[in-house]
């Protein structure tokens, strides 16, 4: 039997935490940036965790379940 792979897009969206956790980067980052203000867009330049809700479909995608 062959094994599993990982979803690749997953594999670029996420990374893991050293605690096990996973982290993502916030949307709406990458063009139209001009009517968005400055506090904004360095809000969503930082990393933030996965919703609980989310993160066994994620983990599924990593083939860590």
């Amino acid at each position: 039997m062959p094994k599993m792979k990982t979803k690749s897009s997953t594999k670029k969206r996420f990374k893991l935490t050293g605690t096990g956790k996973i982290k993502r980067k916030h949307a709406f980052k990458s063009h139209i940036l001009t009517k968005k203000s400055k506090k904004r867009k360095l809000a969503l330049t930082h990393s933030t965790l996965v919703h609980d809700s989310d993160v066994n479909s994620i983990k599924e995608q990593l083939r860590l379940k």
